[in-house]
């Protein structure tokens, strides 16, 4: 294929976008080493508003139709694939994937393909939903990896994401972030899995000792191997 049309089903949520989009270009000059503008590859992102709500429940039916018909959107503008960076809609990947006719990238087994060979200790910093959802436990559990969890930490990451989507004041941000992981250090967890794409411009800020997966620049790896490998068909 000579020139694959990558399609990024975006804005879930809306502050996710843009460090997604970095992501992908970082990862253009890392695996082909993109240097001028016309090395990078045609994308098309569609940001997508959809009922999601970190303070009630979700209407499940309501969020998987408007995510359905975004992804549908993509496809018929002619999208060779499409790359969701979102964590919470992936509790819908396989309907999902059945309901359209391109290929759809797995958030999940891209971050799981992440951890290292050998026992982890791992912290999920993820929304209520994803948590709920189990897309994670069960691949840590069958790669060897325990889970480390309280529900402590959880009303943190929500909270955190919460100031976040809020674009909260940058140092409160970050005090709650060093709160949340010396929380998940002093418990024994060794790795932390950012399993939200808003929590992914934290990654940087994370403090030696604990090993920081962002879901979200394994997506955009995958992203761009999978753009190279049609390139090569």
């Amino acid at each position: 294929m000579s020139n694959p049309l990558i399609g990024i089903l975006a804005g879930m949520g809306p502050r996710s976008t843009a460090p997604f989009l970095e992501a992908v270009y970082d990862q253009c000059q890392l695996q082909y080493g993109a240097k001028y503008d016309i090395d990078y590859p045609p994308l098309l992102v569609y940001s997508l508003p959809t009922p999601f709500y970190l303070d009630r429940p979700l209407d499940h039916a309501a969020l998987q139709a408007a995510i359905l018909a975004g992804l549908r959107q993509l496809e018929s503008a002619g999208v060779s694939f499409i790359a969701m960076p979102c964590n919470t809609a992936h509790r819908y990947f396989e309907p999902l994937q059945r309901a359209i006719g391109v290929p759809l990238l797995n958030i999940v087994a891209e971050a799981l393909r992440d951890l290292p060979s050998g026992p982890r200790r791992v912290a999920l910093f993820a929304t209520p939903s994803t948590l709920e959802a189990g897309v994670y436990q069960a691949g840590l559990a069958a790669a060897g990896h325990p889970w480390l969890h309280e529900p402590e930490w959880q009303e943190r990451v929500t909270a955190l994401i919460g100031m976040i989507k809020a674009r909260a004041e940058r140092g409160a941000v970050l005090e709650a972030w060093r709160g949340l992981t010396a929380a998940v250090r002093g418990a024994g967890a060794d790795t932390a899995i950012l399993a939200c794409t808003d929590l992914s411009p934290l990654k940087p800020e994370t403090p030696s000792g604990l090993l920081a997966l962002d879901s979200g620049e394994a997506l955009a790896k995958a992203v761009i191997a999978r753009y190279l490998s049609l390139r090569r068909e």
